[in-house]
């Protein structure tokens, strides 16, 4: 039993009775010494500011509450790796998006480095220690990022003056918010569009304003939304149109066998040693870009439109040297 356990139990038995509980007695339920008793009494009445005090009279310990009054430990009941691991998550989301649920996070952190503080356990570890390294994000407003976050989680629909980098031309929409995708290193809104009537992806950094409406938005099934944005290749949506066959050489394979391009994609090693990966595609763009990344050592077998869109890339590419 560690300390946190003990705590909990120490303040279940006395918390049960009407009278003053001896050392004694807790001794034998949290079975522990009577030294171990009295520290975690210190331990609760440092760090929970309990009103635990001794009766001489009864001869044991009881909390002193006004009438009508109640002590209860914080509401949370885990173990130290789990305490370490919610802490974690709390200081991943602050890395990847500063003020994301801040608010509501912000009390439950307090409460866990509180009850980690009873077992002498520091939480400052998990910011020393984990680190997220961010190489190409863009910068998201944060008021901006607030209110679709909070449209999203509220399930209101949204108002957004939105600047698309393609036409470079500015609209205003108003968007059901179905999901936030972070998707390397940026955030993407994907929404049903009452201006287009259609699904459609937002890059959060281009919203250059949003305003939380009254109206209720509309849900779109899950299977809906997974057939439309999760079946083709990167952040492009829309139902797959080919299939690209990439070949990898041998010492590429060894990192590329472990890689997860896409959902449905498929792979097996050759007989030279080279690896042979299938994934499924409709808009090439950023398929093209992932594949000029390796260089030499992968190849474009099929479909001929990939490869020609690869060839006249490189050849571009040779004219800048």
């Amino acid at each position: 039993m560690d300390s946190l356990q003990r705590i909990y139990k120490l303040h279940q038995a006395i918390s049960s009775r009407r009278h003053p509980v001896s050392c004694k007695v807790l001794q034998e339920e949290l079975e522990c010494s009577r030294a171990t008793v009295r520290r975690i009494i210190t331990e609760m009445r440092l760090y929970f500011d309990a009103p635990l005090e001794y009766s001489r009279e009864h001869n044991g310990y009881h909390y002193v509450i006004g009438e009508g009054q109640s002590f209860e430990l914080p509401g949370l009941w885990f173990s130290s790796s789990e305490l370490y691991a919610l802490l974690t998550v709390q200081h991943l989301l602050v890395q990847v998006q500063p003020g994301l649920l801040d608010s509501q996070l912000s009390p439950v952190r307090d409460r866990i480095e509180k009850i980690l503080a009873t077992n002498h356990l520091g939480s400052n570890e998990v910011a020393n220690r984990v680190h997220i390294l961010r190489m190409t994000g863009r910068n998201v407003e944060p008021e901006c990022f607030q209110a679709v976050a909070g449209a999203l989680l509220q399930r209101n629909c949204l108002n957004i003056d939105y600047h698309a980098r393609g036409d470079d031309k500015t609209s205003t929409r108003e968007v059901s918010p179905q999901r936030l995708i972070h998707y390397r290193d940026n955030w993407y809104l994907d929404a049903w569009c009452h201006t287009r009537n259609a699904l459609r992806s937002f890059a959060v950094e281009r919203i250059s304003a949003a305003k939380v409406l009254p109206q209720r938005c509309r849900d779109v099934p899950e299977n809906e939304l997974d057939a439309h944005y999760a079946s083709s290749y990167g952040i492009f949506a829309g139902k797959p149109e080919y299939i690209a066959i990439l070949r990898f050489t041998p010492e590429r394979a060894r990192w590329v066998a472990d890689e997860h391009w896409h959902p449905q994609q498929q792979g097996g090693f050759l007989d030279d040693g080279s690896y042979e990966l299938r994934i499924p595609y409709s808009d090439p763009r950023e398929l093209v870009m992932d594949i000029l990344k390796y260089g030499p050592d992968v190849e474009v077998i099929a479909p001929e439109t990939l490869r020609h869109a690869i060839t006249e890339r490189l050849q571009q590419t040779l004219k800048n040297y």
